[in-house]
């Protein structure tokens, strides 16, 4: 489900973290976050349900490897607010995305580092209520 909803936006992805500036939308699917904390049918739809989930999601070979390219293509632009990148809603999504696949297990640095970078190391408190810690 995610890497057919990605293959249908994946260069405009690509394009607009390159620029630096979202202008379409795909948030739900690139940048998931837990289903609980979203309100809209997409972010239920492409909602993760735990942390065994996102672990499920990372094992994932494409969508592994597509986070991780979002990820870096965010810390390019490092310095910059992430509300002037994503807008304001969406860079709430990052932030509880990023919470959440830092989370698992061995996850790849990219997680943390966009953490790091866009939101002083502090994770989604939201986030991190709901995986219990």
């Amino acid at each position: 489900m995610f890497v057919e909803a990605q293959d249908t936006v994946w260069p405009d992805v690509l394009r607009e973290l390159t620029l630096g500036q979202k202008t379409s939308h795909w948030m739900w699917f690139v940048f998931p976050q837990l289903a609980e904390l979203g309100q809209s049918h997409m972010a239920q739809l492409y909602g993760i349900g735990d942390l065994d989930e996102a672990a499920a999601y990372l094992a994932h070979p494409a969508l592994r490897a597509r986070l991780i390219e979002v990820s870096r293509l965010m810390l390019t632009h490092a310095g910059k607010r992430p509300d002037d990148i994503l807008g304001s809603i969406d860079a709430k999504k990052l932030r509880s995305s990023m919470t959440l696949f830092a989370a698992v297990p061995d996850a790849p640095g990219e997680f943390r580092a966009v953490l790091e970078a866009f939101y002083d190391g502090s994770p989604c408190p939201l986030t991190l209520r709901a995986l219990g810690g």
